[in-house]
Protein backbone atom coordinates (compact mmCIF):
# COMPACT_ATOMS: atom_id res chain seq x y z
CA UNK A 1 0.00 0.00 0.00
CA UNK A 2 1.22 3.64 -0.76
CA UNK A 3 2.93 5.20 2.73
CA UNK A 4 0.61 8.04 2.23
CA UNK A 5 -2.84 5.79 3.50
CA UNK A 6 -0.32 6.46 6.80
CA UNK A 7 -1.09 10.59 6.63
CA UNK A 8 -3.79 12.72 6.53
CA UNK A 9 -5.27 12.97 3.07
CA UNK A 10 -5.36 16.47 1.66
CA UNK A 11 -9.23 16.87 0.56
CA UNK A 12 -7.92 20.39 -1.60
CA UNK A 13 -8.66 19.21 -5.23
CA UNK A 14 -12.79 18.18 -4.06
CA UNK A 15 -14.99 19.36 -6.00
CA UNK A 16 -18.55 20.72 -4.10
CA UNK A 17 -21.49 21.17 -6.71
CA UNK A 18 -25.37 19.63 -7.16
CA UNK A 19 -25.75 16.57 -8.38
CA UNK A 20 -27.36 18.22 -11.62
CA UNK A 21 -24.71 19.93 -12.23
CA UNK A 22 -22.43 16.47 -11.86
CA UNK A 23 -24.65 14.14 -14.12
CA UNK A 24 -24.61 17.61 -16.96
CA UNK A 25 -21.26 17.23 -16.94
CA UNK A 26 -21.98 13.34 -18.17
CA UNK A 27 -21.63 14.13 -21.73
CA UNK A 28 -18.42 15.32 -21.42
CA UNK A 29 -16.87 13.15 -18.70
CA UNK A 30 -17.01 8.77 -18.38
CA UNK A 31 -18.25 7.66 -14.85
CA UNK A 32 -18.42 4.69 -13.39
CA UNK A 33 -21.89 3.88 -14.17
CA UNK A 34 -21.34 4.83 -17.96
CA UNK A 35 -18.29 2.36 -17.76
CA UNK A 36 -20.42 -0.77 -16.03
CA UNK A 37 -22.67 0.25 -19.39
CA UNK A 38 -19.95 -0.33 -21.70
CA UNK A 39 -18.47 -3.77 -19.94
CA UNK A 40 -21.94 -4.87 -20.29
CA UNK A 41 -22.81 -3.66 -23.99
CA UNK A 42 -20.99 -1.11 -26.03
CA UNK A 43 -24.25 -0.82 -27.62
CA UNK A 44 -26.16 0.09 -24.71
CA UNK A 45 -23.13 2.81 -23.75
CA UNK A 46 -23.53 4.43 -27.30
CA UNK A 47 -27.01 4.39 -27.45
CA UNK A 48 -27.31 6.66 -23.61
CA UNK A 49 -24.55 8.42 -24.55
CA UNK A 50 -26.76 9.77 -27.59
CA UNK A 51 -29.26 10.50 -25.46
CA UNK A 52 -31.55 7.68 -27.40
CA UNK A 53 -32.23 5.34 -24.09
CA UNK A 54 -32.82 7.34 -20.50
CA UNK A 55 -32.28 5.96 -17.51
CA UNK A 56 -35.66 5.18 -15.21
CA UNK A 57 -35.39 6.50 -12.04
CA UNK A 58 -38.72 5.39 -9.89
CA UNK A 59 -39.29 5.93 -5.94
CA UNK A 60 -37.04 3.51 -4.63
CA UNK A 61 -34.30 5.96 -6.80
CA UNK A 62 -35.82 8.93 -4.50
CA UNK A 63 -35.83 7.65 -1.38
CA UNK A 64 -31.97 6.22 -1.95
CA UNK A 65 -31.07 10.36 -3.15
CA UNK A 66 -33.18 11.35 -0.24
CA UNK A 67 -31.10 8.92 2.63
CA UNK A 68 -28.21 9.57 1.32
CA UNK A 69 -28.53 13.32 1.93
CA UNK A 70 -30.02 13.41 5.34
CA UNK A 71 -27.16 10.80 6.57
CA UNK A 72 -24.11 11.99 4.83
CA UNK A 73 -25.26 16.14 4.79
CA UNK A 74 -27.60 16.37 7.39
CA UNK A 75 -31.25 17.32 8.26
CA UNK A 76 -31.16 20.60 7.18
CA UNK A 77 -29.96 19.67 3.76
CA UNK A 78 -32.33 17.49 3.76
CA UNK A 79 -35.14 19.72 4.44
CA UNK A 80 -33.63 22.40 1.56
CA UNK A 81 -33.92 19.57 -1.05
CA UNK A 82 -37.05 17.59 -0.17
CA UNK A 83 -40.64 18.90 0.38
CA UNK A 84 -42.92 16.17 2.67
CA UNK A 85 -46.26 15.07 2.29
CA UNK A 86 -48.83 16.82 0.52
CA UNK A 87 -52.36 18.98 0.38
CA UNK A 88 -55.07 18.36 2.76
CA UNK A 89 -58.51 16.77 1.45
CA UNK A 90 -60.75 19.49 3.52
CA UNK A 91 -63.82 16.74 3.48
CA UNK A 92 -61.71 14.14 5.38
CA UNK A 93 -58.75 15.86 7.06
CA UNK A 94 -56.82 13.37 5.43
CA UNK A 95 -53.58 13.87 2.90
CA UNK A 96 -54.72 13.17 -0.58
CA UNK A 97 -53.01 10.53 -2.16
CA UNK A 98 -49.95 10.34 -4.17
CA UNK A 99 -51.75 9.23 -7.24
CA UNK A 100 -54.56 12.43 -7.14
CA UNK A 101 -54.84 15.06 -9.55
CA UNK A 102 -54.58 17.52 -6.34
CA UNK A 103 -51.43 15.90 -4.84
CA UNK A 104 -49.70 16.02 -8.27
CA UNK A 105 -50.52 20.32 -8.60
CA UNK A 106 -49.24 20.81 -5.36
CA UNK A 107 -45.61 18.41 -5.84
CA UNK A 108 -45.60 20.12 -9.04
CA UNK A 109 -45.88 23.60 -6.89
CA UNK A 110 -42.81 22.58 -4.70
CA UNK A 111 -40.26 23.12 -7.06
CA UNK A 112 -38.03 20.22 -5.83
CA UNK A 113 -38.99 16.59 -5.32
CA UNK A 114 -41.51 15.37 -3.10
CA UNK A 115 -41.23 12.44 -0.48
CA UNK A 116 -44.71 11.07 0.57
CA UNK A 117 -45.52 10.83 4.40
CA UNK A 118 -44.07 7.27 4.24
CA UNK A 119 -41.10 7.78 2.13
CA UNK A 120 -40.06 10.34 4.82
CA UNK A 121 -40.61 7.55 7.52
CA UNK A 122 -38.45 5.09 5.54
CA UNK A 123 -35.89 7.64 5.04
CA UNK A 124 -36.05 8.54 8.79
CA UNK A 125 -35.74 4.89 9.50
CA UNK A 126 -32.42 4.35 7.29
CA UNK A 127 -30.65 7.28 9.18
CA UNK A 128 -31.47 5.88 12.48
CA UNK A 129 -30.09 2.74 11.66
CA UNK A 130 -26.81 3.99 10.29
CA UNK A 131 -26.88 6.12 13.18
CA UNK A 132 -26.45 3.52 15.72
CA UNK A 133 -24.27 1.41 14.13
CA UNK A 134 -20.94 2.22 16.27
CA UNK A 135 -18.31 1.57 13.01
CA UNK A 136 -20.59 3.03 10.26
CA UNK A 137 -20.85 5.95 11.99
CA UNK A 138 -16.85 6.48 13.22
CA UNK A 139 -16.36 6.30 9.47
CA UNK A 140 -18.81 9.04 8.72
CA UNK A 141 -17.46 11.41 11.36
CA UNK A 142 -15.10 13.54 9.80
CA UNK A 143 -14.58 13.79 6.06
CA UNK A 144 -16.26 15.57 2.87
CA UNK A 145 -19.95 14.51 1.28
CA UNK A 146 -20.98 13.62 -2.06
CA UNK A 147 -17.82 15.00 -3.08
CA UNK A 148 -16.72 15.11 -7.27
CA UNK A 149 -13.08 14.74 -8.17
CA UNK A 150 -12.43 14.80 -12.57
CA UNK A 151 -9.53 13.89 -14.06
CA UNK A 152 -7.59 12.06 -17.03
CA UNK A 153 -7.97 8.22 -16.71
CA UNK A 154 -6.60 6.66 -19.33
CA UNK A 155 -6.43 10.11 -21.64
CA UNK A 156 -10.46 9.49 -21.09
CA UNK A 157 -11.95 12.67 -19.09
CA UNK A 158 -13.43 10.62 -16.49
CA UNK A 159 -15.12 11.77 -13.20
CA UNK A 160 -16.52 10.09 -9.63
CA UNK A 161 -19.32 11.51 -7.80
CA UNK A 162 -17.91 10.31 -4.05
CA UNK A 163 -20.95 9.50 -1.50
CA UNK A 164 -18.02 10.23 1.53
CA UNK A 165 -14.98 10.89 1.76
CA UNK A 166 -12.39 11.07 5.35
CA UNK A 167 -8.66 12.06 5.10
CA UNK A 168 -8.35 9.13 7.24
CA UNK A 169 -10.73 6.51 6.63
CA UNK A 170 -10.78 7.01 2.58
CA UNK A 171 -13.65 6.60 0.78
CA UNK A 172 -16.87 5.74 2.04
CA UNK A 173 -19.95 4.41 0.14
CA UNK A 174 -24.06 4.47 1.59
CA UNK A 175 -26.03 1.89 -0.05
CA UNK A 176 -29.49 0.39 1.01
CA UNK A 177 -30.59 -2.89 -0.22
CA UNK A 178 -33.48 -5.24 0.66
CA UNK A 179 -32.03 -7.71 2.77
CA UNK A 180 -28.64 -7.63 4.47
CA UNK A 181 -27.91 -11.07 4.61
CA UNK A 182 -27.57 -11.11 0.71
CA UNK A 183 -25.94 -7.93 0.68
CA UNK A 184 -22.51 -9.20 -0.83
CA UNK A 185 -24.58 -10.92 -3.55
CA UNK A 186 -26.02 -7.96 -4.56
CA UNK A 187 -23.20 -6.44 -3.90
CA UNK A 188 -21.51 -8.65 -6.74
CA UNK A 189 -24.87 -8.85 -9.67
CA UNK A 190 -24.44 -4.92 -9.71
CA UNK A 191 -20.58 -4.38 -9.89
CA UNK A 192 -20.43 -2.45 -6.74
CA UNK A 193 -16.36 -3.38 -6.33
CA UNK A 194 -16.04 -2.08 -10.11
CA UNK A 195 -17.33 0.83 -9.16
CA UNK A 196 -15.31 1.31 -6.12
CA UNK A 197 -12.67 0.47 -8.37
CA UNK A 198 -13.03 3.13 -10.33
CA UNK A 199 -13.65 5.62 -7.79
CA UNK A 200 -10.11 4.45 -6.29
CA UNK A 201 -7.84 5.02 -9.28
CA UNK A 202 -9.35 8.78 -9.98
CA UNK A 203 -8.83 9.48 -6.28
CA UNK A 204 -5.14 7.90 -6.43
CA UNK A 205 -4.87 10.23 -9.81
CA UNK A 206 -6.21 13.38 -8.10
CA UNK A 207 -4.29 12.92 -4.67
CA UNK A 208 -1.14 10.50 -5.25
CA UNK A 209 -3.06 7.71 -2.29
CA UNK A 210 -4.26 5.03 -2.54
CA UNK A 211 -6.92 4.76 0.15
CA UNK A 212 -8.94 2.11 1.62
CA UNK A 213 -12.67 1.63 0.86
CA UNK A 214 -15.36 0.38 2.73
CA UNK A 215 -18.81 -0.09 2.48
CA UNK A 216 -21.99 0.81 4.39
CA UNK A 217 -25.60 -0.86 3.41
CA UNK A 218 -28.84 -0.19 5.03
CA UNK A 219 -31.87 -2.27 5.03
CA UNK A 220 -34.96 -0.36 3.79
CA UNK A 221 -37.56 -3.43 5.58
CA UNK A 222 -37.71 -3.90 9.48
CA UNK A 223 -35.37 -4.50 11.02
CA UNK A 224 -33.38 -1.99 9.13
CA UNK A 225 -30.24 -4.33 9.86
CA UNK A 226 -26.84 -1.73 9.18
CA UNK A 227 -23.67 -3.57 8.13
CA UNK A 228 -20.02 -2.69 7.07
CA UNK A 229 -17.95 -3.91 4.39
CA UNK A 230 -14.04 -3.10 3.96
CA UNK A 231 -12.96 -3.66 0.31
CA UNK A 232 -9.87 -5.83 0.18
CA UNK A 233 -7.63 -4.23 -1.88
CA UNK A 234 -6.56 -6.86 -3.82
CA UNK A 235 -10.17 -7.35 -4.99
CA UNK A 236 -10.32 -3.47 -5.67
CA UNK A 237 -7.66 -4.11 -8.28
CA UNK A 238 -8.51 -6.94 -9.75
CA UNK A 239 -11.45 -5.24 -10.84
CA UNK A 240 -10.06 -1.83 -11.84
CA UNK A 241 -7.83 -4.03 -14.67
CA UNK A 242 -11.06 -5.29 -15.59
CA UNK A 243 -12.27 -1.49 -16.06
CA UNK A 244 -8.74 0.09 -17.15
CA UNK A 245 -9.38 -3.36 -20.12
CA UNK A 246 -12.73 -2.21 -21.04
CA UNK A 247 -11.54 1.44 -20.89
CA UNK A 248 -8.74 0.58 -23.51
CA UNK A 249 -11.68 -0.88 -25.52
CA UNK A 250 -13.63 1.87 -25.16
CA UNK A 251 -11.10 4.21 -26.83
CA UNK A 252 -10.96 1.58 -29.68
CA UNK A 253 -15.03 1.69 -30.77
CA UNK A 254 -14.42 5.57 -29.87
CA UNK A 255 -11.70 5.74 -32.89
CA UNK A 256 -13.40 3.21 -35.30
CA UNK A 257 -17.33 4.20 -34.57
CA UNK A 258 -18.17 0.38 -33.63
CA UNK A 259 -20.27 -0.20 -30.89
CA UNK A 260 -21.11 -3.87 -30.44
CA UNK A 261 -23.91 -5.80 -28.80
CA UNK A 262 -21.27 -8.26 -27.44
CA UNK A 263 -23.43 -10.67 -28.97
CA UNK A 264 -22.46 -10.51 -32.82
CA UNK A 265 -20.65 -14.13 -32.73
CA UNK A 266 -22.41 -17.75 -32.22
CA UNK A 267 -22.28 -19.32 -28.47
CA UNK A 268 -22.19 -22.36 -27.61
CA UNK A 269 -25.16 -23.41 -24.84
CA UNK A 270 -23.67 -26.66 -22.90
CA UNK A 271 -24.40 -26.61 -19.23
CA UNK A 272 -27.54 -27.34 -17.54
Amino acid sequence: MNDRLHETLNVDFLIREPAEVYHARSKDYLSSHQLADFRKCPFLFRKKQLGLISDQEGSAFLVGRAAHVAILEGWEAFEAEFAIGGPINPRTSQPFGSTTKAWAEWAEAQAKPVLTNEQHELVCELAAAVQMHGVATDLLRNGVPECVVRVDYLSIPSQARLDWLSPTQGIVDLKSCDDLTWFEADARRFGYVFQLAFYRAILQIASGAMVPVHLVAVEKKPPFRCGVWRVEPEILTLAQNANERAMQRLLICQRDDYWPTGYEEIRVFEQL
